[in-house]
């Protein structure tokens, strides 16, 4: 029996879509109406959950984004991602609950809709060090949870100093939504085995997908936990393997090497070890950028983080999908350029082959 996973789309909030890679489109710049397209796509295509990207520097409010597209969706799920640099915890829990009351309950009536990225961010002007930043971060998660979850929170960490109830304003379940965390340094997965709900990873070797894995679990457990596994990855399908190669060139084909790395230094997350390691798998790619069977490492040239695609014919696609699947990978966070059209094409080639529906925590 194939195994059930959760399949999510990405509306580029950052000013992060293209039809050529490193070439602004003033149509495709991030903007209410351009987001909301692409969000009403993936529900009309059968999604399960949608990222909404977060950045205090490019594009749109996340927040405020999310309240308003939250009373456009009727079935998809919202995973809003927030920098713990930018919020304090109280009202970050208040701002969650209402949220997940404006985009209302599951299609069981069992809980709510709304799913939450951690992102472990600086305070806007500062710049932290890793290991306090974290620090910083699981603690935020320790404290929304607590109020969350409808409890009164007494804290005493490096941080923060609370002795509040939770706000008045309860999520539909009544407890804390998911928490999705990535982050490949040690520190990083310390903070997700001990706080997160679900790990989330950037593309990689299958064998380096299976390694993280196998850590993650074996820190979970340590901490008494477990968790869920999800994978981030562009993806380019179409009806031939040709076709979708062909159309990987097409997107860097105005790219010069200067625009590329101007695209990635302008990122808040340009020097982590995750974006380092997206970078070493270009360094070791083939001379088109493929590091293994259709995985294609050239997307990174032209941005930070996740850095590489999926790319092939349906049939392909979704033999890697289904391989991650094998080695733990229990959701999918997928993108494509432009974002709307990629998302409308996964939506008819692969996404009714898969056996997907949301994530059971």
């Amino acid at each position: 029996m194939t195994q059930q996973c959760e399949v999510a789309w990405f509306s580029a909030l950052c000013d992060d879509d293209y039809e050529f890679l490193g070439v602004p489109d003033p149509m495709l710049q991030s903007s209410w109406e351009h987001c909301r397209n692409i969000v009403l796509t993936a529900e009309k295509g059968g999604f399960d959950n949608i990222l909404l990207p977060s950045g205090y520097q490019l594009g749109v409010d996340t927040s405020v984004f999310a309240a308003a597209i939250a009373t456009m969706v009727t079935r998809m799920k919202l995973l809003m991602a927030v920098r713990i640099g930018e919020d304090w915890p109280p009202q970050l829990a208040r701002r969650i609950a209402t949220l997940d009351r404006i985009l209302g309950p599951n299609a069981a009536g069992t809980g709510g809709r709304l799913n939450v990225n951690i992102i472990s961010s600086d305070i806007p002007g500062e710049t932290m060090e890793g290991g306090p930043r974290y620090q910083r971060t699981v603690e935020a998660m320790k404290i929304l949870k607590t109020m969350l979850n409808g409890e009164h929170v007494s804290f005493k960490g490096d941080f923060y100093n609370l002795d509040l109830d939770p706000p008045r304003m309860t999520t539909i379940s009544g407890k804390c939504p998911p928490f999705y965390f990535g982050g490949l340094s040690p520190v990083a997965r310390e903070v997700a085995a001990e706080a997160a709900d679900v790990y989330l990873m950037w593309p990689d070797t299958m064998d380096k997908v299976k390694e993280v894995v196998t850590d993650m679990k074996a820190r979970a457990a340590a901490k008494g936990r477990t968790l869920k596994f999800g994978y981030r990855a562009h993806v380019i399908v179409r009806e031939t393997e040709e076709e979708a190669r062909l159309y990987a060139r097409r997107l860097l084909s105005k790219l010069d090497a200067q625009t590329g790395d101007a695209i990635r230094n302008k990122s808040l997350d340009a020097a982590n070890f995750g974006v380092q390691r997206q970078a070493e798998l270009r360094s070791t790619a083939d001379d088109e950028g493929y590091v293994e069977d259709n995985l294609w490492t050239g997307i990174g040239r032209a941005r930070s983080g996740c850095g590489a695609a999926i790319v092939g014919d349906p049939d392909q696609v979704l033999a890697k999908l289904r391989a991650y699947q094998e080695v733990g990978m229990e959701a999918f966070i997928l993108s494509g350029y432009p974002h709307a059209a990629e998302c409308d094409l996964f939506a008819r080639h692969v996404l009714p082959k898969l056996e997907h529906g949301s994530l059971e925590l």
